[in-house]
């Protein structure tokens, strides 16, 4: 995961060193999700049928190769945009394979927590990203950044290889249709509902991430005597918050009521996308406690909506809603920040109205979660 938030950590410094537009930027942002949503199609579904430990060891290998051609070999838009979109690949066979793993091993009655807690430890990863790009860049240089992404590849394939022990008497059930036939999961309207929802999730969650370093610069050159402070630092607490906001929501889902909860947190989250983009003038602490109360409900939704879709899958065909899940999650995560980018272009990056606009292009996405959720609840009744 260290290799996650690389380039949204070092955007401005990489904006300038490589004359990127901000649409170009957003490109190269989203591409990686643009790379995860290709993957997971083939290796998710594969994980109903093969080994899981297989595919999450090649992937990670995979993963950290990218980190070391991004470190030696990325020098513009086109190189970076090659490296995100395989590291993409790598994550698509980690993420949710290591979620299958996961769920393959707990009860149904555990699994909602599980799910949480695993989940959320996504924003671990991410935050941990933010805060070693930061500070490994300003010691030696935004290449040991990456690099040290890639030494931890070999460390996450040790500890994958003995915590994914096979279990005895495990036996893998093929699903009753093709590999890549995922005519069944379209036709689960329950789990459609909480994948469309994930879908706008991510569009927010990862256009705010990968814009938010950037975002606090802005900020900082209308708070001039706050300029010295570190805005990757600042970036990783704040991402690092969706760890317990997930896990927090993912339970209170539980007891109130998982569509109840998700409805209500988009629906605020997207209230706050509309403030947040215009509040880059008000003074810097004040600032970064909104990015705190943001991000917070920007994740508060995730493992309640991913557990959401997991108790509607069928037993032998959970990897093929996963990879659904997935696809259609992660092209909201590469067309998030990419809008978000076209958005500051149009409207000017220089103007407190372009980061308004922009933000407000992520909380009107997000607000299409709570209605698609609505709309297939409804099919689902009327069947």
């Amino acid at each position: 995961m260290l290799g996650i938030s690389m380039f949204s950590a070092l955007l401005p410094e990489m904006q300038v060193m490589w004359s990127l537009s901000n649409s170009a930027a957003g490109w190269i942002t989203g591409i990686f999700f643009f790379g995860l949503a290709l993957g997971v199609p083939v290796l998710v579904s594969l994980t109903d049928r093969v080994d899981t430990r297989l595919i999450y060891l090649l992937s990670t290998a995979l993963g950290g190769l990218c980190m070391v051609g991004f470190a030696l070999w990325a020098e513009g838009f086109w190189s970076a945009m090659l490296f995100h979109t395989l590291a993409g690949v790598a994550i698509a066979g980690t993420y949710m394979p290591g979620l299958k793993a996961l769920t393959d091993r707990v009860s149904d009655t555990a699994q909602p927590r599980a799910v949480a807690f695993y989940t959320s430890s996504f924003g671990i990863g991410a935050s941990l990203s933010f805060f070693i790009a930061g500070e490994v860049a300003a010691v030696l240089s935004w290449q040991w950044a990456f690099g040290v992404a890639a030494i931890c590849a070999p460390l996450a394939m040790a500890l994958a290889g003995w915590a994914l022990t096979v279990r005895p008497g495990t036996v893998h059930v093929a699903p009753d249709h093709h590999l890549l036939d995922f005519r069944p999961v379209f036709r689960n309207r329950e789990a459609m509902g909480y994948i469309l929802a994930y879908s706008s999730h991510n569009w927010e969650l990862f256009g705010f991430r990968g814009w938010l370093v950037a975002y606090l610069v802005f900020s900082q050159t209308f708070n001039p005597g706050y300029g010295h402070w570190n805005v990757t630092a600042i970036a990783a607490v704040v991402v690092l918050l969706a760890t317990p906001a997930s896990i927090i929501g993912g339970e209170l889902a539980v007891r109130y009521g998982r569509r109840r909860v998700v409805t209500g947190v988009m629906t605020t989250s997207a209230f706050l996308a509309a403030i947040f983009g215009f509040a880059a003038v008000l003074p810097f602490p004040l600032v970064i406690a909104l990015a705190a109360v943001y991000s917070i409900f920007v994740s508060a939704d995730s493992s309640a909506i991913t557990a959401g879709a997991v108790r509607a899958a069928p037993a032998n065909g959970r990897g093929a809603v996963m990879a659904v899940h997935s696809c259609l999650g992660f092209m909201g995560a590469f067309l998030g920040p990419l809008a978000f980018g076209v958005v500051l272009d149009i409207a000017g990056a220089d103007h407190l109205l372009g980061w308004g606009l922009a933000f407000g292009a992520l909380g009107l996405g997000v607000l299409t979660g709570p209605i698609l959720l609505a709309t297939m609840a409804n099919r689902r009744t009327e069947d």
